[in-house]
């Protein structure tokens, strides 16, 4: 479902009910690349470090050639249904709308901890700048002033987002010229060490866990389709869009962690959550180190008002609908004209970040989103070379032998995820059809489904 879409009903258009088509590639790509948030390479970069064998960079190749093939079947899929849902449209539109839900219900497991993991980096991060504050007193803090915020409602999110990002390229910048300066003062440098590892672990095992939890990297993609009801050319502009920052932000994923490790060739961190702080210490000292903390929380801050405010609507939308209690979820604040029950159900969810760990909960960020792009490999097949029989050799290839290979890989990855993630995250499918099951009173009566055109 678009997230920006529903936070934006009721704007003016050209005509009730619809939304306006302005939007061209430059700005679906920059809106992606704003989603994905670029300095997001250093939320894992510790954990992946160690699950890989300090083969970070290999691990984003991995990931990336994955992603390519999804992001191709995310652009088949926009030309056939060129209007908001994302996964959960194509799901429901080629499989029906009972596996619709599920993979909906598999999304909503990202869109409840996208907001938790950005209040749990912004706890470590401060907490190691200022040690005798306890990081759970930085959690509480944000979480209470994104909910007060989203409960009154924020209408300069975009500004903020793009001031953000200018100091995200500002840091980066200065990273790239600190970090070849350092590379170049300490000798000799091994130039495939990130990608060889540094010995403590071989093979493509490790590596493949490693690419399954940066999958948490590239969600932001996919957020381009959400947005086709506002292109101005969908079926042509968010596929070229959805592939264009893909790339771009896969590329800049390895370049940063390729130069991380050049600069920082251990995985001896002094604490693996936070190992970017003594990435930037070796890189450029303790200015750095500062500069990185404020343009990471400040990112990672922007990032939780808004995938709460979006995860707050979905949640609304779901009540409204039926999917979801429509007496608790489908309520609008009378007074603030929010969705102020939905909001405070995320914020109360958003605690766990207090106890939960850093990994698990990318971990699990990442099944969701593996489950959803599998989904949509799947679907280019069913609709294309099942229900409309295209099956010429390049259809098949297109219609085929593409999705399927990013069906496989995204599958690889999944199946990489560590056992206690597959767990947790079958248990959450399985309480999805459990729902499902009650709603429709043992599939008696039909799946409710998403408005998305309202």
């Amino acid at each position: 479902m678009s997230r920006e879409t529903i936070l934006t009903r009721g704007a003016p258009g050209p005509a009730a009910g619809q939304l306006r088509r302005v939007l061209g590639v430059p700005s679906l790509v920059l809106f992606g690349l704003v989603y994905m948030v670029p300095l997001t390479v250093f939320t894992t970069y510790g954990i992946v470090t160690e699950m890989s064998g300090g083969r970070v960079p290999a691990a984003y190749l991995v990931t990336l050639a994955a992603m390519v093939f999804t992001a191709n079947s995310y652009a088949r899929m926009v030309r056939a249904y060129p209007v908001a849902g994302s996964a959960y449209t194509y799901t429901q539109q080629s499989f029906g709308a009972g596996t619709g839900f599920l993979a909906g219900w598999s999304l909503l497991l990202d869109y409840l901890f996208l907001p938790m993991i950005n209040y749990l980096v912004i706890g470590l991060y401060l907490n190691a700048a200022l040690p005798g504050v306890p990081a759970w007193v930085f959690v509480v803090a944000a979480i209470a002033l994104v909910t007060v915020l989203n409960v009154v409602g924020v209408v300069s999110i975009a500004r903020a987002n793009s001031v953000i990002i200018a100091v995200q390229a500002l840091f980066i910048a200065t990273f790239v010229m600190l970090g070849w300066a350092a590379i170049a003062g300490s000798g000799a440098v091994d130039p495939l060490a990130p990608f060889n590892g540094d010995g403590s672990l071989s093979g493509v095992g490790p590596l493949f866990a490693g690419a399954a939890v940066l999958c948490l990297s590239f969600l932001g993609f996919d957020s381009i389709s959400t947005m086709a009801e506002e292109a101005k050319d969908a079926r042509r502009s968010v596929p070229r869009a959805i592939l264009i920052t893909t790339a771009t932000a896969g590329l800049v994923f390895v370049g940063l962690s390729y130069l991380a490790q050049l600069v920082y060739p251990s995985n001896d961190f002094a604490d693996v959550d936070s190992a970017a702080l003594d990435v930037m210490a070796a890189a450029g000292g303790q200015f750095l180190a500062v500069f990185f903390t404020a343009a990471y929380v400040s990112g990672a801050l922007g990032s939780a008002l808004t995938s709460q405010a979006s995860v707050a609507r979905i949640l609304y939308a779901m009540g409204r609908d039926g999917v979801l209690p429509t007496s608790f979820f489908g309520r609008l604040s009378v007074r603030f004209s929010t969705p102020v029950p939905a909001i405070l159900c995320v914020s109360v969810v958003s605690c766990a970040a207090v106890v939960v760990s850093l990994g698990l909960l990318a971990e699990m960020i990442s099944f969701g989103a593996l489950i959803a792009f599998s989904a949509v490999n799947l679907s280019v097949i069913k609709h294309y070379v099942i229900d409309k029989s295209r099956r010429s050799v390049r259809d098949l290839i297109a219609y085929l032998v593409l999705p399927g290979v990013g069906f496989a890989m995204t599958l690889w990855l999944w199946t990489s995820l560590s056992p206690r993630t597959l767990v947790v995250g079958l248990i959450w499918m399985a309480l999805g059809a459990l729902y499902l099951a009650w709603v429709t009173r043992g599939f008696r009566r039909p799946t409710p489904t998403l408005d998305l055109k309202e």
